[in-house]
């Protein structure tokens, strides 16, 4: 198992990265935990990613990872290019990544995602037990000389505490990159919370078939202050996570 607290680093994942405005903002809301706040406009963010070969990974082997969330107010990662979000739901392939996300305090299930391209289409889909739950449709381009670099902010909740972390990224984006349609196609699902409002809303994204990031080693408690403002804690220790649930 690995060590929940060991940092971690992902290269040349085939990367699909954006958000949208949500057809249902109350319960988007809803799914934000007391001590932090969605913005305004309920924005839901999405990275579906595909790591084929073990060689791209420090640890995790190779895996696919599906991460949704609500983007947040008031706790940008660092440089404020990007908004703070609390992870609301996270599917894996692998076994090995759950149990490591999950002692970080990530709502990690197992499930998989694939990245299909024929050409200048694209399709991403994440399927949990077998059923596919959301299908994103995309035009894409090819890569040029833009670099997307910079560290994204997201919050994760353990033991009643939330847990704040910063993790840094680079990444290739085609051009062009156009989002067709973002399809959540189980009503009865709680990921269902989550689907975009019609006509789709595209608030930000790329897609990168060269997409690198980083898991940082340590996380840190967030104290929200009853101002307004927030404090956070000193380092935490991630956990072993006590349940082992077979890919």
């Amino acid at each position: 198992m690995l060590d929940p607290v060991a940092p971690q680093l992902v290269v040349n994942s085939r990367t699909l990265f954006f958000s949208w405005l949500p057809a249902d903002p109350q319960a988007v809301a809803a799914l934000v935990p007391p001590g932090l706040t969605p913005c305004p406009d309920r924005q839901v963010f999405i990275n579906q990613y595909v790591v084929d070969d073990e060689s791209q990974t420090s640890g995790f082997g190779a895996h696919s990872l599906t991460y949704l969330g609500v983007c947040l107010a008031g706790v940008d990662a660092p440089g404020g290019a990007s908004l703070g979000g609390w992870w609301t739901h996270y599917v894996t392939s692998s076994e090995r990544i759950r149990d490591y996300a999950t002692a970080r305090g990530a709502p990690a299930v197992v499930g998989r995602t694939s990245i299909a391209r024929r050409g200048e289409h694209l399709v991403a889909e994440t399927a949990i037990a077998g059923t596919p739950l959301i299908r994103a449709r995309c035009q894409v381009g090819e890569t040029g000389q833009t670099i997307s670099s910079g560290h994204h902010r997201y919050f994760t909740a353990r033991d009643g505490e939330l847990l704040s972390a910063v993790y840094p990224f680079v990444a290739e984006p085609v051009d062009p990159f156009v989002i067709d349609s973002v399809e959540f196609l189980d009503p009865g699902h709680p990921l269902y919370a989550l689907r975009p409002e019609n006509p789709l809303t595209i608030g930000f994204g790329f897609y990168s078939p060269r997409a690198s990031f980083a898991y940082p080693g340590g996380l840190t408690v967030y104290t929200p202050e009853t101002d307004g403002t927030s404090r956070v804690a000193g380092p935490v220790r991630a956990r072993a996570a006590a349940v082992s649930v077979p890919a």
